[in-house]
């Protein structure tokens, strides 16, 4: 693309942010979708994802800096205000882009959607705050609201964070929040080993490493892993290493019957069944119909045939399945995803306390709904891909205090790779949080279960 089209991108992660903001889209999949549609070179492509990531990032900061250059008396409309807040970043953050370009393209991107009148006044607030510099973070006073500014969450998720992990924990959560996420892929051992999938990869220019944490790992360092024949031809599936630790934690066997009860998009049913040689049968459900989709290409994909998926509420699974039908349970629960906001950063503006404590009781009402279903001395394991102890060390210890037919998982530990036995953060042998510093992964919850 010309330099002369590049304020096309500009105006591209200006849309995705609205859609974001204003609609509820996901930042991952709009952006999938965007880049997919576009035709954009690589390196468009890459600024693309760069400026819609680095503004949602940092939207905390870049108001900050804002604030002094803005009458709060006057409202600005929300695309003149996504106009300003991806400009900032860029001068803020991106020092290869000159702040005369930065201030030109927003100006012209202005012009074009709301006249002469709102270019000029993005183009005096651009060249004032240029002129006279960002204001300093380390001017607030008050620390709380110093951090929440530096590191661009919400207060009150910093305050919950420090009183549940102290609060040097919490800074590093933050900060490993703000940094770009690894591209991982699982290895479809029934096609291929990890070696054997690093090398083809290398054939085609793609630099891949083993995983640092699970034994079905690799890390895409260079390259598409998705336009690859390996990923085509199901040898490999997109999905971070502290995800594909939960299939493992339930120790399925060949010729087992699973419930994977929150199953879409399919990472981890498609891995239960891979470790099950596909034999036996994996019965993925999920609430949403057009989810089901997702989990059966998915498994035609990766050449899967023991997994049948179908739209079901999981709290209503005993009514479709007779009493202690599953050799093994998994409950992936719906959750906050506070451990996944490097890759969704905006959860963090969308999510309130009233939702934490809405999601921990639907979590237990999933939990308890599907005991019924388990054999006994069969396993249940349940995780999330959040780091708030209310839904994860809280709901878990709820569940078990509250039957006399389930007690924990002590083998839980002795599934887990010795990475995470040095270093997750354990509640005895049956329950492990990780969290996103510690691997640089997805922050991860896995506890286990038997049926007495």
């Amino acid at each position: 693309m010309a330099d002369g089209d590049r304020r096309n991108v500009r105006a591209a992660a200006l849309d995705l942010l609205l859609k974001i903001e204003r609609d509820g889209a996901y930042s991952p999949l709009a952006l999938h979708h965007a880049i997919e549609t576009s035709g954009y070179e690589a390196r468009d492509a890459a600024l693309l994802t760069q400026i819609v990531y680095g503004t949602l990032q940092h939207r905390l900061t870049i108001d900050y800096y804002l604030s002094a250059f803005l009458n709060a008396r006057n409202r600005t409309k929300a695309w003149v205000r996504e106009l300003l807040r991806l400009s900032v970043y860029q001068f803020a953050y991106l020092d290869k882009i000159p702040p005369h370009a930065i201030t030109s393209e927003a100006v012209a991107i202005a012009k074009k959607r709301g006249g002469p009148r709102v270019a000029g006044f993005v183009n005096a607030v651009l060249r004032r705050l240029i002129r006279e510099g960002l204001p300093e973070v380390a001017a607030i006073e008050d620390e709380l609201e110093r951090e929440a500014v530096m590191f661009s969450h919400p207060a009150w998720l910093i305050d919950r964070w420090r009183k549940q992990y102290g609060r040097e924990t919490a800074r590093m959560i933050c900060q490993a929040n703000n940094e770009p996420p690894a591209v991982t892929a699982r290895v479809n051992r029934l096609k291929a080993s990890r070696d054997e999938v690093i090398a083809e990869l290398k054939k085609s220019g793609i630099e891949a490493e083993k995983g640092r944490v699970s034994e079905d790992a690799i890390v895409i360092k260079k390259g598409k892993l998705t336009d690859h024949p390996v990923y085509i031809n199901g040898k490999a599936t997109v999905q971070d290493e502290s995800s594909m630790l939960v299939a493992r934690a339930l120790g399925p066997q060949p010729g087992m019957t699973i419930l994977d009860a929150c199953a879409a998009p399919g990472g981890k049913t498609t891995h239960l069944a891979e470790l099950m040689n596909d034999t036996g049968t994996v019965v993925a459900l999920d609430i949403h119909e057009h989810k089901i989709g997702l989990i059966d290409r998915q498994a035609k994909r990766l050449g899967l045939t023991s997994v049948t998926a179908q739209a079901l509420d999981a709290r209503r699974a005993p009514a479709a399945f007779g009493p202690e039908a599953f050799d093994g349970i998994l409950v992936d629960a719906p959750c906050s995803g506070f451990g996944v906001i490097r890759r969704k950063p905006e959860i963090k503006y969308q999510k309130s306390m009233d939702d934490v404590a809405a999601i921990a009781r639907l979590q237990l009402e999933l939990l308890n709904a599907v005991v019924p279903l388990l054999k006994k001395g069969a396993r249940l394991v349940y995780s999330t891909c959040t780091i708030d102890q209310a839904e994860n060390i809280g709901t878990a210890e709820a569940f078990c205090q509250a039957r006399k037919d389930i007690v924990p998982d002590d083998t839980l530990w002795e599934r887990l790779p010795e990475a995470v036995r040095r270093r997750g953060h354990w509640k005895g042998r049956s329950m492990c949080q990780i969290l996103p510093h510690d691997f640089g992964t997805d922050g991860f919850f896995i506890a286990g279960f038997v049926k007495r």
